[in-house]
């Protein structure tokens, strides 16, 4: 089992945390953390957790017990709950240092904790978000995102817009490639070999035949045709009311929506707490927690470590032999 890079998040929030009682549950699994050790040894402290941090750089050996951290310093000291602007800087800082281990080889994929985008942007760093940053990073076009949670899959078309924006972003290369790094993906890390995607319109009723938009007719339609031409296993476009019955799901393996608020909050109904984030689309692993950094119970000690859990161990699975792409 090859070792995955975590990165805490937000330093205010409860990501450092979520990361030490995970730890302190699965003290074997290969592990990286990539932030400031003292900020975990400070959490550490704080919430009673008797987990000791050990300085790490490429090519040392894993410490057998201890948790492995590669030193990225804070640009202030961090106050629980309360967000600091010039901190923002650090959480890019562990970020890229993140990925460059991943890219270098040193670890399998990437793990990432909750983020807070406002206060990065308020630091002067223009950020949208995870999955832009990690594709930047990654020198590709496009990638998706993708939540998980059990046997029900997400994936976005348009990720974090503003909804006024969405109409002009669905494009047909918008669309189509959304359709193939799914389809791709689904092959590739999830070993199916012949997936279905359901694929949501993006007006009410699909448009009904353009009385209720003409994005599904015009744009919509003629792509997933030219996708099923080439051998692909598509259903849509389908009205976004109707794909998540029973029903629907069991004929698919995906969920392909054209916008955040589409398809999210039935995956987070269904599976809060147990769902991660996937990005799909990039040279490597990254999956991540489904929630927020939690400010208001950041300080209390009762953050639920198992969200994070579930994307270490979806990941350990997804990078093994068979499954890395």
């Amino acid at each position: 089992m090859r070792a995955l890079a975590v990165t805490p998040g937000e330093p205010a929030g409860i990501g450092p945390e979520i990361l030490l009682r995970h730890r302190l549950a699965h003290p074997d699994q290969p592990l990286v953390a990539v932030g400031d050790p003292q900020l975990l040894r400070s959490r550490a402290e704080h919430f009673k957790l008797p987990v000791a941090i050990r300085e790490w750089q490429p090519g040392d050996q894993l410490p057998k017990h201890a948790l492995a951290c590669l030193p990225v310093p804070l640009e202030r000291p961090a106050t629980l709950g309360t967000l600091d602007p010039a901190n923002g800087i650090y959480v890019l800082n562990t970020l890229n240092q993140a990925v460059d281990l991943v890219l270098e080889g040193s670890v399998a994929g990437l793990v990432t904790g909750p983020i807070h985008k406002g206060v990065i942007n308020e630091g002067g760093q223009p950020f949208t978000g995870h999955t832009e940053f990690l594709a930047e990073r990654a020198g590709v076009d496009q990638v998706v995102m993708m939540l998980a949670a059990d046997t029900l899959r997400v994936a976005l078309v348009t990720t974090h817009l503003p909804l006024s924006a969405v109409p002009a972003a669905i494009t047909p290369a918008a669309v189509e490639g959304a359709v193939r790094i799914c389809y791709q993906d689904l092959r590739q890390r999830f070993g199916i070999d012949q997936p279905v995607l359901q694929v949501l319109g993006l007006n009410p009723h699909a448009g009904e035949g353009g009385h209720l938009g003409h994005e599904d007719d015009a744009i919509i339609a003629p792509v997933l045709e030219r996708c099923r031409a080439g051998g692909m296993h598509l259903i849509g476009p389908v009205p976004a009311d109707a794909a998540f019955t029973p029903r629907a799901l069991s004929h698919c393996d995906a969920v392909l929506a054209m916008y955040h608020d589409q398809g999210l909050p039935v995956l987070k109904h269904a599976g809060f707490g147990r769902a991660i984030n996937i990005t799909l689309g990039l040279p490597f692993l990254r999956t991540s927690v489904d929630h927020g950094t939690a400010l208001d119970i950041a300080a209390s000690g009762s953050a639920d470590a198992a969200s994070l859990g579930h994307a270490i161990e979806q990941a350990f699975i997804l990078t093994a032999d068979g499954h890395e792409a």
